[in-house]
């Protein structure tokens, strides 16, 4: 579903003051967050999705009059609002978190001593808040969106299984993707991530009494522990590689000899080729116990975003920021993953850390800078205006 804008332009000159209309609409983008950090969404919830999904979508409509589209896919909400054409600007965010319900009787959603608190409050419900009020700022100024889309995802705390064929089908042909994850802790864009590949490896063996016939069987617990010493042994055989057994169960009494046991494992790697690598080791392993034989199900979930996917947008928002005061940003490369790394795999431009920053993601320490939310929303503004300008007259 597009909307058409309420302005269509064939000109364009460089924003004006930009700085100063963010910080004009620091209250009721803060009143705007401090809502959506109140509808509680944890990922594990659809039904909880789902309101969350409505309270994103009130705020789409207030502040920017364009109601957006629903996507329920296996039962998780999604929302996308496009304006115009086809999307030349790709705005991605999230909006489920992974936090419980009840988190908000310890962890409330308030501003004090300048930091926005509440879960979700860096990772990432204010990104959302800061870019309906970067697009209401272009509007105001008179500017077309035609051709920007606004993605807001509903899994990707959990890895984004129901979301993945829609992220790549909107950001297929796009001129640019900005990805409002939070920024580094010191308001770094996130320039690189590491690609993630997650493993469920499963040793079956033979069950039998522990105390009648313990050589009977064929432990598949032990034939695990060599198998997680092995994966332990692969971290850190590539620079940047991280091999980390994570989960691990196995048996069922505390008589019986295992017939079965599992690990999972979580893989992160600089670059495809490390990645695949990676891959093929742990697909090539082997337990010593004899008769233990393993099952390996899960592979690579996001590819890497290297530097080159980007570096053009990097550059773009550098020069931006110095041009409208906003300060000097720096690159930041980190290990967790995101939905840019689908679109960066797919070959679009993608820069990420456009939303707030501050802290404590996933902790109970999560806050964002108050002090850095206009900053980075007159960036926002700018960036998705001067991708929109090309091919505009001067």
């Amino acid at each position: 579903m597009r909307t058409p804008t309420d302005a269509v332009e064939t000109d364009w000159a460089p924003l004006s003051g930009l700085r100063g209309q963010a910080e004009s609409r620091l209250g009721p983008l803060l009143d705007d967050a401090i809502a959506l950090l109140r509808v509680e969404s944890p990922s594990s919830d659809l039904a909880a999705v789902a309101t969350s999904a409505d309270a994103v979508a009130a705020l789409l409509e207030e502040r920017l009059g364009a109601a957006p589209e629903r996507i329920v896919v296996d039962g998780v909400s999604h929302l996308r609002l496009c304006f115009g054409g086809p999307t030349k600007v790709l705005i991605l965010a999230h909006h489920d978190t992974v936090w419980p319900h009840g988190t908000l009787s310890s962890l409330p959603a308030r501003v004090s001593d300048g930091v926005l608190r509440g879960p979700g409050s860096v990772d990432m419900k204010t990104g959302i808040a800061m870019a309906v009020h970067a697009l209401r700022i272009l509007r105001d100024q008179g500017r077309s969106l035609d051709g920007v889309t606004v993605l807001v995802t509903g899994d990707e705390e959990v890895g984004s299984t129901a979301s993945r064929a829609l992220i790549e089908e909107t950001a297929a042909g796009a001129a640019a993707v900005l990805v409002l994850e939070a920024g580094g802790d010191d308001g770094q864009l996130k320039t690189e991530r590491k690609g993630v590949s997650m493993y469920r490896i499963t040793a079956h063996g033979l069950a039998s009494h522990a105390g009648l016939a313990p050589d009977a069987g064929v432990n598949a617990v032990v034939g695990l522990a060599d198998v997680v010493l092995k994966l332990a042994a692969l971290h850190g055989t590539e620079p940047g590689l991280t091999v980390v057994p994570t989960v691990i169960q196995g048996g069922t009494t505390t008589n019986t000899v295992p017939a079965e046991g599992w690990v999972d494992v979580d893989v992160r790697a600089t670059t495809s080729a490390s990645q695949l690598r990676c891959d093929a080791a742990i697909r090539a392993l082997t337990a010593e116990v004899p008769g233990v034989v393993l099952d390996v199900d899960g592979g690579v979930n996001r590819e890497p975003l290297e530097a080159a996917a980007s570096a053009e947008l990097f550059a773009r928002a550098r020069r931006l920021a110095a041009a409208h005061g906003l300060g000097v940003v720096e690159p930041l490369a980190v290990g967790g993953g995101s939905d840019g790394n689908f679109t960066a795999a797919l070959g679009v431009p993608t820069l990420d850390g456009l939303g707030a920053w501050g802290g404590g993601a996933h902790a109970d320490g999560e806050h964002a800078v108050v002090a850095g939310l206009a900053p980075r929303m007159a960036l926002l503004a700018a960036l998705i205006d001067e991708v929109l300008s090309e091919g505009r007259t001067p």
